[in-house]
């Protein structure tokens, strides 16, 4: 039987990697998505493509009083598309960025961060319980900024170190059904996230290639495999964990 995977925010940028390349390796995926259904839709269409099965729901992640119709429609849509009730792998990748000095970080940015990273993780996670499958993997996506700092990202940084401490939580007290949860943090991507900052600024993608030891940014092919390879069997025994995949940046 093959592994379901859940994936928030899979739509595009390594939401959408992490979706394929699970699928290369052979699983099967609920592409969950804000707004964009047109782009969700490709995704499905990319991984039938690749011979694996995929199921598209809409789903906000800052919205706490959605979560149980999401799971209710995420039951039926499993039972449909797969004759089950549960699925194998969590993947809370969603997010966005503000890149506000802290002086200037408003209330109303600081929250939208922490509703989506930190309320939106914990509480998702929660509801979702009863659907995750013992034996189960969850990862949440962090960020190398909690480990080296970068100014106008302190609100981020601090909602992604709390998504890395309740990792540890999470393990803790889901191992008993064998459910693992570790997060994987990268560093500066080449992605449409923050407007593309990265990717489409050449000065700074230039910093952080020079701050890097393998001398560029990462790319989305540099995330998403490895976080299919962290679901595999093979790493069953990792577990609590906060993984750094970023070219070793500020070493």
């Amino acid at each position: 039987m093959s592994k379901i995977a859940l994936i928030t925010g899979a739509n595009r940028g390594l939401g959408r990697n992490t979706a394929l390349s699970i699928a290369r390796h052979g699983g099967d995926v609920v592409v969950a998505y804000r707004g964009n259904a047109g782009q969700a839709a490709g995704v499905v269409q990319e991984i039938q493509a690749l011979g694996r099965k995929a199921l598209a729901l809409q789903l906000d992640v800052s919205n706490l009083a959605a979560f149980p119709d999401f799971a209710a429609r995420l039951r039926a849509g499993l039972q449909e598309t797969w004759g089950r009730e549960s699925f194998d792998h969590l993947v809370n990748n969603a997010g966005h960025g503000e890149f506000t000095p802290f002086a200037q970080t408003s209330e109303a940015q600081f929250d939208g961060i922490f509703d989506v990273h930190v309320k939106g993780v914990y509480f998702l996670t929660q509801t979702l319980l009863p659907l995750i499958a013992d034996g189960g993997r969850i990862v949440n996506f962090s960020t190398g900024l909690t480990r080296f700092s970068a100014a106008g990202f302190s609100a981020y940084a601090a909602a992604k170190g709390a998504v890395e401490v309740l990792t540890r939580y999470m393990a803790q007290e889901l191992g008993a059904r064998g459910i693992t949860v570790n997060a994987v943090a990268p560093g500066a991507i080449e992605t449409d996230f923050g407007g593309g900052l990265v990717r489409d600024n050449k000065d700074l993608n230039a910093k952080y290639a020079g701050l890097t030891a393998l001398g560029r940014v990462g790319l989305p092919d540099d995330i998403g495999p490895m976080v299919a390879s962290l679901l595999s069997d093979d790493n069953r025994w990792v577990t609590g964990q906060r993984i750094e995949v970023s070219g070793g940046q500020a070493i």
